[in-house]
């Protein structure tokens, strides 16, 4: 399991609370969980070039001294989808950068957001064609590396279906182009039902690349779908997870604290679903 600092991030900025990194490590360790999903400036500096050493070394040891592994990061961006071709070139240009850094930091994988308009695309048809032409080749640069990439679609982005997620994916077809799993966007996507597990069925497991572990009572909240600490919303996380584990699911889940006031507080709670739910398989 693992801690996003995108949750303490948002929560420092919207609610004004202070998180020194070290007590962010030190908790974690001390909670249990394993690895961490960095996020780009914060709390202090964006990522370095993998060809920085030095700062890439120093990065990578902070968190070895606290036996906590980088094991991915995300970056975003709507030129992987722009109608010009050399937009989505030069986007390649700095996923592979991202790749090599990814890989000089010991990460499992890379995540993606493709978020932004239409890109100068006549229509949704146009986008998600030239989505695929950039996740087909982002998927062998992946894969050439020993990773895969892991895309995550929100229900305010112009991808924001079902329907949509499956072509991509079909549209890609490579083992090292996934999505992510969080119960907050997929619940959005089903009509806010309280039961993402049956999307994530639709989807099926074997295309999952990372869980963003959440909870959302099914509304929209400043910019993106809800999110709220396990327990507190509408979904059944072990129905959820009992989907995954079905699916023969194996790999990361982050609890995602965005916009969450108690960052802390939806970690702990996260954890324990998790836990919990080991115990029934126990």
């Amino acid at each position: 399991m693992g801690i996003g600092l995108n949750g303490f991030m948002s929560s420092a900025q919207d609610y004004h609370k202070e998180y020194p990194l070290w007590e962010i490590l030190q908790f974690a360790v001390d909670a249990g969980f394993q690895g961490i999903e960095l996020v780009e400036g914060w709390p202090q500096g964006g990522y370095p070039r993998a060809e920085e050493e030095r700062r890439v070394a120093a990065l990578r040891g902070l968190y070895d001294k606290y036996g906590l592994r980088i094991y991915t990061f995300q970056n975003g961006g709507a030129d992987a989808h722009a109608a010009d071709a050399e937009r989505r070139k030069a986007w390649l240009e700095d996923f592979k950068a991202r790749v090599r850094l990814a890989k000089a930091l010991g990460c499992d994988f890379m995540g993606h957001w493709p978020g932004g308009g239409m890109e100068g695309n006549p229509n949704m048809d146009a986008a998600i064609d030239n989505l695929v032409k950039s996740y087909r080749d982002a998927a062998a640069v992946c894969a050439d590396a020993g990773l895969w990439m892991s895309f995550e679609i929100e229900p305010p982005f112009i991808f924001n279906t079902p329907e949509h997620l499956e072509r991509i994916l079909a549209g890609v077809n490579h083992p090292a182009c996934r999505t992510n799993y969080d119960p907050s966007h997929f619940d959005l996507m089903w009509g806010s039902k309280g039961h993402p597990e049956e999307m994530l069925k639709r989807i099926g497991a074997k295309h999952i690349g990372h869980v963003h572990l959440t909870d959302t009572d099914g509304t929209l909240f400043n910019g993106t779908s809800k999110h709220l600490p396990c327990g507190d919303g509408h979904c059944d996380t072990a129905a959820a997870l009992q989907v995954l584990y079905d699916g023969d699911y194996r790999d990361w889940i982050m609890v995602d604290a965005w916009k969450i006031t108690d960052a802390y507080d939806a970690c702990r709670k996260g954890k324990k679903a998790v836990d919990d739910f080991w115990g029934t398989l126990a």
